[in-house]
């Protein structure tokens, strides 16, 4: 099948018909395991949509967040719902999502970062994101909260460019539903 190329849109820019196609394609994606919360998180930024003859093939949105390093707040673009359709995954689509997405954190932000699945990491590792080495937290209504279980999963592209702590920590603004 002969994919199209990648389309970068807003969110608002999307038709209903099409918030639900990509709606639908995410919980199919996700096996089931993509609540409100998570569709929440893909809203309100650009996305990047790969069409096919039997419609669409692969989705990815970044969104703004901020995020804290050292005393910088860092204009963050946070990548969320990157998802291939299972019939053509392994074909190059979810690389071709991922450079759309890049080119915007790279013209847009100060740094990318996601919560990589396990089945997402390969990709991201060999497109040069990384694993986030130090603390992961994220500042809640009561103050910093440590995320324990986002450590090791929080992947960033590229490093900060404060490189005297590469490791350090990184603080997330709030959000509701899984924070990360």
């Amino acid at each position: 099948m002969t994919a199209t190329a990648p389309r970068t849109v807003h969110t608002a820019d999307l038709a209903p018909a099409d918030l639900l196609v990509v709606r639908g394609f995410l919980d199919d994606s996700f096996d089931g395991d993509f609540g409100d919360a998570d569709w929440d998180h893909t809203l309100g930024g650009l996305h990047v949509l790969v069409h096919d003859e039997r419609g669409l093939a692969a989705h990815g949105a970044v969104v703004m967040r901020r995020v804290r390093h050292g005393r910088r707040w860092l204009r963050t673009g946070y990548v969320e719902g990157v998802a291939v359709r299972r019939d053509v995954r392994r074909t190059g689509l979810g690389g071709r999502v991922m450079a759309a997405l890049e080119g915007i954190i790279t013209r847009a932000y100060d740094l990318g970062a996601l919560s990589a699945s396990d089945d997402g990491v390969r990709l991201y590792e060999a497109r040069g994101w990384r694993a986030w080495g130090g603390r992961v937290c994220a500042l809640g209504p009561d103050g910093v909260v440590r995320l324990p279980e986002e450590e090791g999963s929080t992947y960033v592209w590229p490093a900060p460019a404060d490189e005297a702590d590469p490791d350090g920590e990184l603080v997330f603004d709030w959000r509701d539903g899984d924070v990360l």
